[in-house]
Parts: C-alpha cells; sequence; structure tokens
C-alpha cells in the first residue's frame, strides 16, 4: 500500500511501527482497499505503510501516538469478531481522545507486543457477544449502570441508550444478580386507537416494542428468548402494565421515556422494588405526544430529580451517534435548526 502523505499538523513529528502477530486478521482491519487506513490518515492527518506484519506511522508525534493506539484498539475488536468500518473508526478516535479513560482503550507499551491491546476495563458480557463502549459517552454510561441504582439515559437516536442497557439488563439475569427482566416503552402513537387494531392485546402493542424485542435477540439466542419470556424471566410491556406492581429483584428498562405524561412517568418510578435497578431512556427532543398533553414526563422529572442520590444522569449527543455517520450529521442538523 502507498499513498501520497496527508498534511501535517504543527509541532514534532515522530516515527511509530507496529508489529501484529494474526496477519490473516490484517485485511479486516485494514478493510477493502485499505479503507479504515485512509480513514485513519485523513482523520489524524498521518501518513500509514503496510507491509506484511508490519505498520509503519508518520506524522506529528501526538497523532502518531493517538493512530497507534486506535489500531490497537481496532486490531483488539477484531479479534472479538466486530467488523471495523468507518463509523467504528471514528468510535475509536473519539475513544482514545478522551484523556479520562485511560486503560479502556489507550493502551500503553506494557501490553505487551505491538499488537496486543488490553482487554478493556469496560465491557458487557453476553451470551452471544461482549459489547465494549464505542464512545466516550457509552463508558461513562456502561460503568453507571454497573453502579447506580435508578439511570436516566438522555440523548438522540442511535446512541445506544436502550442497546447497552438491555446488555446489561441480559448480564445480570445470566449471572443471577436479578431475577426478572423487565422493558417498557409507551405505545403512545396507538392511543385510543388500540381496540381497532387486528388481533388480541399483545399483537396490538407487539410493533411499538419491536425494538426492545431486537436488542433482547442480539444478545440472547432466540431460543432462550422464547424460553424466558414464556417462564416470565423476561416481561415486555406497555408502560401502563405496571400499574399498581411492585417490581423486586428485577432490572426494569424503560424505553422512549419522553413520550410518557408526568404521571405515567411518576407511577413508573415508583414501582421500584428491593434488590431492583432502573433504566429510563429517552430523546428529550423527539416527543410524540398527542395535542393537548403539557409536558413530557421525562422532561418533568429530570428537572425534579436531577442531583438526588443515587440517581444519575447519563447524556448523550450527536457526536456519541453509532449508526451510519450520517445519522450523527443529521442529528446535528436538526439540533442546530433548534
Amino acid at each position: 500500500m502507498s499513498r501520497k502523505p496527508q498534511p501535517a499538523r504543527a509541532g514534532e513529528r515522530s516515527r511509530a511501527e507496529l508489529a501484529f502477530d494474526r496477519p490473516q486478521s490484517l485485511a479486516l482491519l485494514f478493510g477493502q482497499y485499505d479503507q479504515n487506513l485512509v480513514a485513519l490518515e485523513n482523520r489524524l492527518g498521518v501518513y500509514i505503510t503496510a507491509r506484511g506484519d508490519r505498520v509503519g506511522l508518520e506524522g506529528p508525534a501526538e497523532q502518531v501516538a493517538l493512530a497507534r493506539d486506535v489500531l490497537r484498539d481496532l486490531y483488539s475488536r477484531v479479534g472479538r469478531g466486530e467488523q471495523v468500518d468507518g463509523a467504528l473508526v471514528d468510535a475509536a478516535i473519539a475513544m482514545a481522545s478522551e484523556p479520562v479513560l485511560d486503560g479502556i482503550v489507550r493502551y500503553g507499551d506494557a501490553d505487551g507486543a505491538d499488537g496486543e491491546a488490553r482487554v478493556p476495563s469496560v465491557m458487557i458480557r453476553t451470551r452471544k457477544k461482549t459489547i465494549v463502549p464505542r464512545t466516550p459517552a457509552q463508558a461513562h454510561y456502561m460503568r453507571a449502570l454497573g453502579s447506580n441504582d435508578l439511570i436516566f439515559a438522555l440523548g438522540p437516536a442511535g446512541t445506544g441508550k436502550t442497546y447497552v442497557a438491555v446488555a446489561q439488563a441480559v448480564a445480570q439475569l445470566i449471572t443471577g444478580s436479578v431475577q426478572r427482566l423487565i422493558l417498557s416503552r409507551p405505545a403512545v402513537e396507538a392511543g385510543e386507537r388500540l381496540g381497532f387494531l387486528p388481533g388480541d392485546m399483545k399483537e396490538k402493542v407487539d410493533p411499538y416494542l419491536r425494538p426492545l424485542y431486537d436488542a433482547l435477540y442480539d444478545c440472547l439466542p432466540a431460543e432462550q428468548v422464547e424460553r424466558r419470556i414464556g417462564s416470565g424471566e423476561i416481561e415486555i410491556a406497555p408502560i401502563a402494565f405496571m400499574r399498581g406492581r411492585t417490581l423486586a429483584d428485577a432490572f426494569v428498562i424503560l424505553d422512549e421515556a419522553q413520550n410518557t405524561t408526568p404521571a405515567q412517568m411518576k407511577m413508573f418510578l415508583t414501582r421500584f422494588g428491593q434488590n431492583s435497578r432502573m433504566v429510563v431512556c429517552g430523546d428529550p427532543n423527539q416527543v410524540d405526544l398527542p395535542g393537548g398533553v403539557a409536558a413530557s414526563g421525562l422532561a418533568d422529572a429530570v428537572n425534579r430529580l436531577e442531583g438526588l442520590e443515587g440517581i444519575h444522569m447519563s447524556r448523550f449527543t450527536s457526536a456519541d451517534v453509532v449508526r451510519h455517520p450520517i445519522v450523527g450529521r443529521i442529528v446535528e442538523a436538526y439540533e442546530g435548526a433548534g
């Protein structure tokens, strides 16, 4: 591979070389036509050469060190079966650039071989995959999920709020830390028209709960999902079904919380029982409540509860979107429009 060097940024120039012990993995690391290396060059202003099992880096010293950390991280992810693409390159750069996340993806020479990265200190293991943070905000969120009883995850779609929460819930269900997993969201779009939809109540509301099912099937084999739903270990239901219950020994997730009313949110939060953990996910800027509803229950709860002991607020922005990069740009455009 040989390409024209990218313009260097101001500062001392440096060179570094990485040696990888699994040459057969390098095609996945580099991408088709070395597109991942090209992306790394363009993002960081460094020059990369690849020969055999070695990769050379040249450019400003700080950027070379950053590119080295990112390549080690991506190589480690390839070893765990992750697919490296432009979005993951961007995520790895963001993670390695975050100074407070030392030890998560900023790997030092103490690792041993140049190509071998340490196991991230923040991860969630499920039956089907191991989830590691792809942005600094996700890393802080994962830590919060392991240490707080009530977490609000606030931000745009595509930032992993619900997916990471479901993964953490599945991990705790597998280890026996909780006895039940309860997933809920409001079926706002159906409103009072549920009775006019075909099928029984489950068939009427399931389309609104589909994203929760999708996350579950991504973390557990299908037969385990069906078995645990059948036994009651996993319950997926509209928020209205939570009324009058005490949810003990459970991991409870409320998705699309911006579409609750203040009364619904109060009802949901007061279901909290012994040895339970509750995660409330929503985008304050995407409220779909019908006309005449005064306020979103999510905004009301954040205003009332922020700062209280035992309650953590995780906030995401368009920079944390881990879907196609264009999604982040779309979110930024809408946020900028006010």
